[in-house]
């Protein structure tokens, strides 16, 4: 009567609850690449990414706690009209000073 006897392994809803298991796990990873994501709606810090930089086609993101703001390039030469802010060294340890004119501190 070996017929009778139920086999585990043909039984078909043990594949489906494995499905629900890697679904499960698929989830949890997704919900941990939006929270270290830097641009994650749960985060308060303020970010700024910038995608292709220094091309035709640079994008900048600001992130200021629940805003966010996109710039993008359009290839130009931007044009204006304006004053001496200050200078910038670079310094031998390949850092930046910024020295306000004294126009610009007035």
């Amino acid at each position: 009567m070996r017929f009778l006897d139920s086999d585990e392994a043909d039984d078909p809803i043990l594949s489906v609850v494995n499905l629900v298991d890697l679904f499960l796990v698929i989830i949890g990873i997704l919900l941990t690449v939006i929270a270290v994501n830097p641009l994650s709606p749960f985060s308060n810090n303020d970010v700024v990414v910038i995608e292709n930089p220094g091309k035709a086609d640079m994008k900048v993101t600001v992130k200021q706690g629940e805003k966010l703001t996109r710039y993008e390039s359009n290839g130009e030469i931007g044009e204006g009209q304006g004053t001496k802010a200050g200078e910038t060294y670079q310094m031998e340890d390949g850092s930046l000073i910024y020295v306000p004119s004294q126009e610009a501190v007035k």
